[in-house]
């Protein structure tokens, strides 16, 4: 399964990834409020760092929605909101440990990323390289060698 992977260190808060989505969403808009991906900024720590949905093995959100209107797409993995059955109560948002569903006030439901159908805009906007889009299996093998070489280095192995 792919998904969004995130590397702070290389968000240089452009938000770009921010218009992409919004644009993808919409086909009209790039403004912020319909992104469902979101920039964290924290400028006293000047840290800035794009958020988005996980799309969890074990999706709480899907779990605690009364409506079933949260579903896993077989094909792409992505764990998507149909607004259409949403009944806007906002379990989901309380259920989800990363605060990456957010409420839209005019429509009355929730949101989140869908991976925009398996080709995340987000990504391929990204100038930082922050974004990534790939095998969550990979991208797991990855840091555990990046983790294991800075311990090595830290004990001069």
């Amino acid at each position: 399964m792919k998904t969004v992977t995130i590397n702070p260190k290389n968000c240089v808060g452009c938000r770009n990834c921010e218009m992409a989505c919004a644009y993808a969403q919409t086909g009209d808009s790039c403004a912020r409020k319909w992104a469902n991906i979101r920039v964290v900024n924290n400028v006293p720590m000047r840290f800035v760092m794009p958020m988005t949905c996980f799309h969890c093995e074990e999706a709480w959100c899907m779990d605690v929605c009364p409506a079933h209107a949260i579903t896993r797409n077989e094909q792409t993995g992505a764990v998507v909101i149909d607004q259409s059955r949403c009944a806007g109560c906002k379990m989901c948002i309380l259920a989800c440990p990363y605060g990456n569903i957010h409420f839209d006030h005019e429509a009355m439901v929730s949101r989140k990323c869908d991976l925009c159908g398996g080709d995340p805009e987000c990504v391929k906007h990204c100038i930082g390289g922050a974004l990534q889009f790939e095998d969550i299996d990979e991208f797991e093998e990855r840091k555990s060698r990046s983790i294991n070489a800075k311990i090595a280095s830290l004990l001069n192995v």
